[in-house]
């Protein structure tokens, strides 16, 4: 008799667990967005502007701190605390910062000449990138907007012939992740326009 009733417990108990655990995973199923991972790029690129043409030039790998070496996109309370950085939980970039930088960089120059990278082993200026923010940063709880900081160093001949650090900010169009990314992409598209620009008037070829 006890055996029969230590039986119906255990199955009763079984039956318990299982019931939870479907409960657990229809829950889950009517709430996709507790589960998605939301990821972004930059979007398609701009199409290039008439600004000339510029003889071969190396892009360097875009450099970022430890804090941007990651798929993390990036928020700040500048209204409350700018001294605090956070993260979405569940939005993130398809790579991090610098590779995205470097990728629509390369792609913007190469609609005015050659593009190489450092290992090529021709003779060529070289350009360095040193990324410093790229970021949502919220203004107030309801209004954001894209910053992009970036420090660029022009080398000729191996002599630094042209530095500059370029600033770039752009209107969130919603204080949430999507509206953030939008933001950075085109905060992003703005300094890359500087950068180009600013090569533009530099002395690329060597002096005799």
């Amino acid at each position: 008799m006890s055996r029969s009733i230590n039986r119906l417990f255990t199955s009763r108990a079984a039956l318990a667990a299982l019931l939870l655990a479907l409960g657990a995973l229809a829950g889950c199923a009517g709430n996709p967005a507790a589960l998605a991972d939301i990821r972004y790029d930059l979007g398609p690129a701009p199409l290039p502007g008439s600004t000339g043409t510029m003889p071969a030039i190396k892009v360097l790998e875009v450099t970022a701190p430890t804090t941007l070496d990651s798929d993390k996109l990036i928020y700040r309370m500048t209204y409350s605390d700018s001294q605090q950085t956070a993260s979405y939980a569940n939005s993130h970039w398809t790579m991090p910062p610098a590779q995205l930088v470097t990728q629509r960089l390369r792609n913007a120059l190469s609609s005015r000449g050659t593009v190489l990278t450092g290992g090529d082993g021709v003779r060529a200026p070289v350009l360095k990138v040193d990324l410093d923010e790229f970021e949502q940063d919220f203004d107030g709880q309801s209004e954001s907007h894209g910053s992009v900081t970036a420090r660029t160093t022009l080398f000729v001949d191996g002599k630094v012939v042209g530095q500059r650090t370029f600033i770039a900010r752009a209107p969130a169009s919603s204080a949430d992740a999507p509206g953030g990314a939008r933001a950075i992409a085109a905060a992003t598209d703005d300094l890359v326009a500087q950068i180009s620009a600013w090569l533009g008037v530099q002395a690329l070829v060597a002096q005799q």
